[in-house]
């Protein structure tokens, strides 16, 4: 998963492009910044000009894989998404 890939993946659960911004900070949004003059990826929630949970990673698909991560638990929260019924084998 890349930041060419993730909106993608993230609609697929649900989640609305809206909600996240690459490469440049937007209010309400979870951003993913890429610094590459210090090899740094940034993401965090943006409101009213703050950041709230602010994670850093020196790896594009680290950093995506976070954001998945929690965009993908608030819609488990929510109950949009979830876990498949187990069935008993044969």
């Amino acid at each position: 998963m890349n930041t060419e890939t993730i909106l993608g993946l993230l609609a697929a659960i649900g989640i609305p492009a809206e909600f996240v911004s690459l490469g440049v900070e937007s209010d309400n949004a979870w951003c993913l910044l890429h610094h590459a003059d210090q090899g740094s990826w940034e993401v965090f929630w943006r409101e009213q000009g703050n950041r709230y949970d602010w994670a850093s990673f020196t790896n594009e698909q680290v950093a995506c894989h976070y954001l998945f991560g929690r965009l993908t638990w608030s819609q488990v929260v929510r109950g949009v998404v979830g876990v498949l019924p187990v069935t008993e084998k044969a």
